[in-house]
């Protein structure tokens, strides 16, 4: 069974925002059910402030989709409400299986919190196993191959507030993949990692797609968008949404951040230190 959050009907009065014929309700209902991910009219409020509006897209199993636009575009906010961490002012989000797993941004750990990065892992477990319940061998193996994918075996014994963030990172993307969900969701994941850790993350990325999950990661590099499936351009509301080249256009990116990027060649670079890899 999937989930739907939802503040309104589950199916749009107009039958769909991509079909308009007499049929089209039967249409978009078949389309809408078969998505990994499909999001409609989706609006997010925090207050009276509208975070993010006008959000409509489908997500294949299999397929990632890059979320990008400038700080405070409604990035982070559009997974929150995915993963259920904020209710939608309105629209609807739907999802198979089980709950999406939100990997955040490594921040910096209070070192009064006496946790290691095995336990920071298992608690990617908790949510199918329940807390009163002993891990059984699904769960040591979800473990175990998790730390092995993002080479952190050794650090397993480690203080979480002991290590460098790159190594954070990893330990989040590790929990992020033990929780086995069919939807990955990623918070700018590579964002200056160095380069270990991020070929890590990245190779991990590309073994959950092939192994037929779907992934949303927001970033600010154009680059690593562009080798989505998918491309999300925000500002607070949905700019455009497709592939890689109808979406990350001149015009569209100028309309998203103005003039905060430059050419080089025929290639389009975000000039924008927020989102520059430090190697």
């Amino acid at each position: 069974m999937g989930m739907t959050i939802s503040s309104v009907e589950p199916y749009p009065r107009d039958c769909g925002f991509r079909y308009q014929n007499e049929n089209c309700f039967q249409y978009a209902r078949i389309e809408y059910m078969s998505a990994a991910l499909a999001i409609r009219d989706l609006e997010v409020r925090y207050g009276d402030a509208v975070a993010l509006t006008d959000v409509d897209l489908d997500l294949p199993a299999g397929r990632s989709l890059a979320v990008i636009g400038p700080n405070g575009s409604g990035k982070s906010t559009l997974l929150n409400a995915i993963a259920g961490l904020v209710t939608p002012a309105a629209g609807t989000i739907r999802y198979d299986g089980a709950a999406p797993a939100l990997v955040l941004q490594a921040t910096e750990v209070d070192r009064s919190l006496p946790i290691t990065v095995a336990d920071t892992i298992g608690l990617a477990r908790y949510p199918s196993l329940g807390l009163l319940r002993r891990f059984g061998a699904a769960d040591r193996d979800a473990l175990a191959d998790s730390m092995r994918r993002l080479a952190i075996e050794d650090l397993a014994p480690r203080q979480l507030h002991d290590l460098s963030g790159g190594q954070r990172q990893r330990v989040l993307v590790a929990q992020g993949i033990a929780q086995r969900s069919d939807l990955l969701l990623l918070d700018e994941p590579v964002t200056g990692l160095d380069v270990t850790s991020r070929g890590l993350i990245l190779d991990v990325i590309r073994d959950e797609l092939a192994e037929g999950r779907s992934v949303v990661v927001t970033t600010h590099d154009l680059d690593d968008a562009r080798i989505c499936d998918q491309v999300l351009l925000v500002d607070k509301h949905a700019i455009a949404v497709g592939s890689p080249d109808e979406v990350l256009t001149e015009d569209n990116l100028v309309h998203a951040f103005g003039g905060r990027f430059i050419r080089v060649g025929d290639r389009l670079i975000l000039d924008d230190p927020h989102h520059h890899h430090q190697h």
